[in-house]
């Protein structure tokens, strides 16, 4: 069976995995959801209306930048959340959050500790701006060595062309081909299901509570709740 230390490059989803993408969307919406009424909507409830109309938005404009189109379904949440419609400042307010999202407590040591033996490589569905906030201050500018976004493929994950385009670019890169790259994600919808779909293998870092993404299949070579906990494993390999 192959060790996690036989991987050269892991591939990270960034928000959900890195950055607490559900707790920093709940404070990105606490002006829309202070509104009365909202305090009827569970957490759940609020994501899964998310994710239907980000989804329906991926899927109609495809090459929109991320922060782009959180500004544009914002309106929509309201109104299936049955709120006051909000102005168009609060929507842009509401996509401009996404670098201020904090990470995980876990998250900025396991980078550097993992960074001792692989190249690391983000594939994230936002745009370059908004990772490049992200990076600089809750990741505490940690380096990446390779950053591909849905802007720079045109697509969203889960579709195929993210994973296609990313392989060829870690290729040309690091001359490494997809046997010896790991997908190290939260999300069995947008990253565990694709990924194997393109014959890669797996690390589902599972950040126990969360919600977002999961699936009733889950798919996976490595399961750990925190990336603290992969980083523990491949120091205990590399140890023996």
């Amino acid at each position: 069976m192959a060790r996690l230390a036989d991987f050269k490059v892991l591939t990270f989803d960034v928000y959900g995995t890195l950055i607490d993408w559900e707790g920093g969307m709940l404070t990105a919406l606490e002006p829309l959801l202070g509104a009365e009424n909202a305090s009827s909507y569970t957490p759940k409830q609020t994501f899964d209306i998310l994710h239907e109309l980000e989804s329906e938005q991926q899927a109609k404009t495809p090459e929109m930048q991320y922060s782009d189109l959180l500004t544009t379904i914002h309106p929509g949440i309201a109104e299936k959340l049955g709120l006051p419609k909000p102005s168009a400042e609060e929507s842009k307010a509401f996509g401009d959050s996404v670098g201020k999202w904090p990470a995980f407590p876990d998250t900025v040591d396991a980078l550097r500790r993992l960074a001792k033996h692989y190249k690391l490589v983000i594939l994230s569905n936002v745009d370059r701006a908004s990772f490049a906030g992200t990076n600089s201050g809750p990741l505490q500018g940690h380096p990446f060595d390779l950053i591909v976004t849905a802007q720079d493929v045109g697509s969203y994950k889960p579709d195929p062309r993210n994973f296609k385009y990313m392989l060829e670019k870690v290729k040309e890169a690091f001359d490494v081909d997809r046997d010896q790259v790991l997908q190290t994600a939260q999300s069995q919808f947008h990253d565990h299901h694709p990924a194997k779909a393109a014959g890669m293998k797996s690390s589902w870092i599972v950040r126990p509570g969360k919600i977002m993404g999961n699936r009733e299949q889950q798919l996976y070579d490595w399961k750990f709740d925190t990336l603290g906990e992969m980083a523990d494993a491949l120091e205990a390999e590399l140890s023996k």
